[in-house]
């Protein structure tokens, strides 16, 4: 899964970067995890499954959100995680919400199938 964490100026989310890719190298898991300023999003749309917002851009979130694709999911990052630099639970997060997208896109899917 391609991960994109978008922000203001990236120190901090940089670090929960870190934290994050080390959290799926001890799972043994393959992301491509990367942090961007958030005027950049709309030029990397095609290179990330999930954008996850830093809470300090959360008043963005609706404009963010109209910028990409309904397919990828948006979401903001938990602030406590965030806070606390918890790679593992943002992670988490990235994961739950790529699978519960996955699993919203299939059932449209098999719905606009029965109706063809």
């Amino acid at each position: 899964m391609r991960i994109c964490l978008a922000c203001c100026a990236g120190m901090s989310t940089s670090i929960v970067v870190q934290k994050m890719r080390e959290a799926a190298r001890s799972c043994n898991e393959n992301h491509e995890i990367w942090a961007i300023e958030q005027s950049h999003i709309e030029r990397n749309i095609e290179k990330f499954d999930v954008l996850l917002i830093g809470p300090q851009i959360k008043h963005r979130y609706q404009v963010i959100r109209e910028l990409v694709p309904n397919h990828i999911p948006v979401a903001i990052i938990d602030s406590t995680s965030y806070g606390r630099y918890d790679g593992e639970a943002v992670l988490k997060q990235a994961k739950q919400i790529y699978e519960e997208d996955e699993k919203c896109q299939s059932q449209v899917s098999v719905k606009s199938s029965k109706t063809d």
